[in-house]
């Protein structure tokens, strides 16, 4: 079992930025990738980004890209979403995921372990 720990979640205003960080601890040698997800109010959840164990591979939504940055620290086993020039429609619960599988398959929701989630609210 992988155990996935979200934080740095919080209130900022449109245009700032927010790093938000996920924890893995257990098997985490059975982990091929991560990938952050999220769920905006009455919206299903969607993926954001993604990214290999090894950080050689990595993958955005549109709606994101040149805007976030998914980046890991294996010594820390840590997941990192740095956010910036944030907007109104970013607000969500983001989820951590990790996967056995290659970035694709995390992409696709195909995902072995989900974190509890962490609230991220951009005002306008």
């Amino acid at each position: 079992q992988v155990q996935l720990v979200e934080s740095g979640g919080g209130l900022v205003q449109a245009g700032g930025s927010l790093k938000v960080s996920c924890a893995a601890s257990g098997r985490t040698i059975t982990v091929a990738s991560m990938g952050w997800f999220r769920q905006a109010p009455g919206k299903e959840r969607e993926s954001v980004a993604a990214i290999s164990w090894s950080g050689a591979y990595t993958w955005y939504a549109d709606s994101v890209k040149g805007r976030f940055t998914i980046s890991t620290d294996n010594a820390k086993n840590t997941v990192y979403l740095q956010m910036t020039s944030l907007k109104p429609e970013d607000t969500a619960v983001y989820y951590c995921a990790a996967g056995r599988g290659a970035v694709s398959r995390v992409v696709a929701g195909t995902v072995d372990y989900w974190g509890q989630g962490t609230q991220v609210n951009v005002s306008s």
